[in-house]
């Protein structure tokens, strides 16, 4: 529970570095794979270059299978199951369910799945590379975001995170608000 606190207190940390924002995209390029209504979806392991595959029922806590090679530069997002409901905006408060992976050790440094409870937040005020990669996700959806250092919590880390960890987020998006 004391992990959990600290990972939800550095997932909120607003950074510095906005300036990184500019010049990217919300989707970071990558097409959504499945369409579901609450059946298990399962992201092969070649389908997106730099993203886990990720499967695990609607509903449910994820399984993410452990990253291989070197972990990708820049953002990388992959919809596991496409929501039907409202859609995030950069200005929108959420409540969500995760897990984080850390990619260096392949291992689940946190999920709020384990504690029952989501969390909500708005995103203007979290890490970079949620404020890039959740925007056009939709309630009732299912994101994997990979997440390099520069756009989460770089060579300081933080808490469970160590310096320059590439960050595995598996994100179920609950409620837009």
């Amino acid at each position: 529970m004391r992990n959990r606190a600290k990972i939800l207190s550095l997932i909120f940390l607003a950074t510095a570095s906005t300036a990184l924002l500019a010049g990217c995209t919300t989707d970071g390029g990558q097409k959504p794979i499945a369409k579901t209504g609450g059946s298990t979806v399962t992201t092969p392991s070649n389908s997106t270059a730099g993203i886990p595959s990720v499967s695990g029922a609607a509903g449910s806590a994820p399984t993410i299978a452990a990253p291989q090679g070197a972990a990708p530069t820049s953002l990388q997002t992959q919809d596991v199951i496409v929501g039907t409901g409202a859609t995030a905006v950069s200005t929108s408060t959420l409540t969500v369910h995760y897990t984080l992976m850390a990619w260096s050790t392949g291992k689940v440094v946190e999920s709020s799945w384990s504690g029952g409870q989501p969390a909500t937040f708005a995103l203007a005020q979290v890490i970079p590379g949620w404020q890039q990669g959740i925007p056009g996700m939709k309630e009732g959806g299912r994101r994997v975001l990979v997440i390099p250092p520069a756009l989460g919590y770089g060579a300081a880390g933080g808490g469970p995170i160590g310096p320059n960890e590439t960050l595995i987020f598996v994100v179920d998006l609950i409620k837009v608000a």
